[in-house]
């Protein structure tokens, strides 16, 4: 029975590491060109958030911290998916 007993814990332990490394993984995506966020621009003095495909002009008082507008155009987009998802 004690053989047993570790055996279903030693199972039961790779499963839930295995859950978590897939989760991080998943979080922390490969990596690749494809999964940019945004991109910076400083030759034509712009900011394209890719993940809502806005475009944003003045650079330097977006890096300055100038983040209003981007972050209120990410809230409204992930709001709008919120409700479209709820079906209203």
């Amino acid at each position: 029975m004690a053989v047993l007993r570790a055996r279903l814990l030693d199972k039961e332990l790779r499963k839930k590491n295995e859950e978590i490394t897939e989760e991080r993984r998943s979080q922390i995506g490969s990596g690749e060109r494809a999964e940019k966020i945004r991109t910076y621009n400083y030759p034509q003095d712009r900011v394209t958030d890719h993940r809502i495909n806005v475009t944003f002009h003045n650079l330097p008082r977006i890096l300055d911290g100038d983040l209003d507008n981007l972050v209120d155009t990410l809230a409204t987009d992930e709001q709008a998916k919120l409700l479209e998802g709820a079906g209203l």
